[in-house]
């Protein structure tokens, strides 16, 4: 059975197929080892289709294709090797030196990287809210949020799913990352992003990253738009096309964490309003909160 080696520097990084993170040296150069776990037979994640968004292999097949290896706007790290055995498969990337961008700058890079032609790989994730709204839906939506202040308007936007998912599809399709934040963004060379965890990387409409971007940082949201939209490719798309996919994104990937968040913690003592300073909730309601204008415009 596969094992790290003793005196691996654990770190932060982990997801349905991701056993563990580590940071560690090779042949004299640092490097980060990163372990995706095989699902048994028994796993649901055995099923899933090879375009879905929790597809366990997609982080190793990005890194053998070497399709970002030289993208526009953003990229990954370096591949060293990559080994596969039956129990899953050890991916080793060159060490990215921190060196975090601010949002503003990381926005522009993905609106260049949204012009990136990753080819017809079938991995490539597809359908990525729509999927991950299915999940809430299968356990029987934001049931938690309709227990709090703003039930009347998760309702509203509950309802719309269906219409504003429709609406996305109807948008230029673009690459996206598909879980660009600052953390998963830690280096630069040059005007270009250096990034990791390219599990989710796919197509999707376009804005959707910056939507996805807007969750995690402490710029205004408008001028990320400006500054995503002045780096997409020439004739690729409108402003109002990229409003409306990162308003979808950003506005119902907030609400499915709050009621994710609230989930955990609604069993204990006390009434669920007095949980909203809980400090796992707490940063998903501030990160709701900063959406306001976004929300205001899907409910019209």
């Amino acid at each position: 059975m596969w094992q790290p080696e003793p005196g691996w520097e654990r770190l932060p990084g982990a997801g349905p197929s991701t056993w563990g993170v580590w940071r560690t040296h090779e042949g004299g150069e640092p490097v980060v080892v990163k372990r995706l776990v095989a699902p048994d037979p028994y796993d649901p994640a055995a099923a899933l289709a090879i375009h879905d968004v929790n597809h366990w292999r997609r982080a190793a097949e990005v890194a053998l294709s070497g399709v970002v290896a030289t993208s526009p706007g953003v990229r990954g790290a370096r591949l060293v090797r990559a080994d596969e055995d039956e129990g899953g498969i050890t991916l080793v990337h060159a060490w990215v030196a921190p060196h975090p961008p601010t949002g503003l700058w990381l926005a522009d890079r993905l609106g260049a990287f949204a012009g990136t032609e990753l080819g017809g790989h079938a991995w490539l994730a597809r359908d990525q809210l729509r999927t991950r709204l299915g999940l809430v839906e299968r356990r029987g939506g934001w049931t938690l949020l309709a227990r709090t202040p703003i039930a009347d308007v998760s309702h509203h936007l509950w309802e719309r799913r269906a219409s504003w998912l429709d609406a996305c599809d109807g948008l230029p399709q673009v690459a996206q990352h598909g879980d660009p934040s600052i953390p998963n963004a830690p280096g630069r060379d040059g005007d270009v992003a250096l990034a990791v965890d390219w599990a989710h990387l796919g197509t999707g409409p376009v804005g959707a990253d910056l939507g996805y971007l807007s969750l995690s940082t402490r710029e205004e949201f408008d001028p990320m738009l400006d500054a995503y939209v002045a780096a997409l490719p020439a004739g690729c798309a409108e402003r109002d096309q990229v409003l409306l996919g990162a308003a979808v994104t950003a506005v119902y990937t907030a609400l499915t964490r709050v009621d994710w968040a609230l989930r955990r913690v609604a069993d204990g003592e006390g009434a669920l309003a007095g949980k909203f300073r809980h400090p796992a909730v707490a940063p998903y309601i501030r990160a709701m909160q900063r959406q306001v204008r976004l929300l205001e415009l899907l409910i019209g």
